[in-house]
């Protein structure tokens, strides 16, 4: 972790995070790829969509869009809180064929990869041995951010805007693609904000600004746990490639100093996990044919958000913090250099 920029760290905790919990993943295979593939898909559920909110915060700290050539360069840190409610999940083994808890009853709260199970919960996975029929096996449920001590989930990126013409501004943000001992990382995303208000004839006059923004985001991240994984095989990997679209109007002061900035918005998302490679489950010298590219999770978020910031300027540099309410609601702060 400690080879990874700044920028991309914040993701890389809950990408690693995630990797840590396949390990569980991974031996839940011995209760069939259907057992494994449920609980996989409660466990991320919560992050990947907490994620999804997160990632399309930040795109805008005023609606007065630059002029022509104008431009600014930002380095954006967000914090999504996380609730309690999406720390855990119900998980009724009466819905897996080959699950139960060690202890307590058949449907309990378990941590997803927010949260944390404390104390520890145990499993019992059952399989079918071809000479001493069904086996058993205990299985520690894995923990998520939560035993890593954060409370919230974090990401950062670099982002540029330029100003276009006809009240029109185009805007980026990036993490450079990451290679970090088994994992690689990366994110970009693109977007239009045009201001109504330019082209009212009283523009200079009014001392509110009003536009739109229609914005896109990519992230795509690679964890290779070949080496770790408790089940032989080869080129096991988790792949995750989510995708997003922010539609915002905007509203903020037209102030010389202080201004204040104001937004309701959609946010559409999808992101997609797919757990890959060839898994061959043994017994001692017995083993089952190999299991090639198991099974695939997904998780789609779509909701109405608003967020209420404010925005300090001092010469070239701009300083600026909001809140967004949501499902997930986040927090976001923005270090801004420009001309205009």
């Amino acid at each position: 972790m400690k080879k990874l920029s700044m920028l991309a760290m914040a993701v890389a905790t809950f990408c690693a995070t995630t990797a840590k919990a396949q390990d569980s993943f991974d031996a839940l295979l011995a209760a069939g790829v259907d057992d494994a593939q449920r609980f996989t898909n409660d466990f991320l559920a919560p992050g990947t969509d907490a994620l999804m909110y997160g990632i399309n915060n930040g795109w805008y700290n005023t609606a007065k869009v630059k002029p022509l050539l104008g431009f600014e360069i930002s380095v954006m840190a967000n914090a999504g809180v996380i609730k309690d409610d999406q720390k855990e999940f119900w998980m009724d083994t009466n819905d897996y064929e080959n699950v139960s808890f060690v202890q307590g009853p058949a449907a309990q709260n378990v941590g997803t990869v927010l949260g944390e199970n404390d104390p520890t919960v145990l499993v019992e996975v059952t399989y079918d041995d071809p000479i001493f029929g069904n086996e058993s096996v205990e299985l520690e449920l894995p923990n998520g951010l939560a035993a890593e001590g954060l409370s919230f989930l974090p990401t950062a990126f670099l982002q540029g805007s330029i100003g276009l013409s006809f009240g029109t501004e185009f805007k980026a943000r990036f993490i450079p693609k990451i290679n970090a001992e088994d994992t690689k990382i990366g994110m970009y995303g693109f977007g239009l904000q045009h201001e109504f208000t330019h082209w009212l004839p009283a523009d200079k006059l009014l001392p509110v600004a009003i536009s739109g923004l229609i914005s896109y985001t990519h992230l795509d991240g690679e964890y290779d746990f070949t080496d770790t994984s408790g089940i032989d095989g080869e080129n096991q990997r988790l792949e995750n490639s989510t995708n997003t679209w922010l539609f915002q109007a905007i509203a903020s002061t037209k102030l010389p100093i202080i201004n204040f900035y104001g937004g309701i918005g959609y946010l559409s998302g999808k992101s997609e996990s797919d757990i890959l490679g060839t898994y061959i489950v043994t017994d001692g010298i017995l083993q089952s044919e190999a299991i090639v590219d198991p099974y695939s999770v997904s998780s789609s978020v779509s909701g109405v958000r608003g967020t209420f910031g404010t925005r300090l300027k001092l010469g070239f540099f701009r300083f600026n913090a909001d809140y967004t309410f949501a499902e997930y609601d986040s927090f976001s702060v923005g270090l801004n250099f420009g001309f205009r």
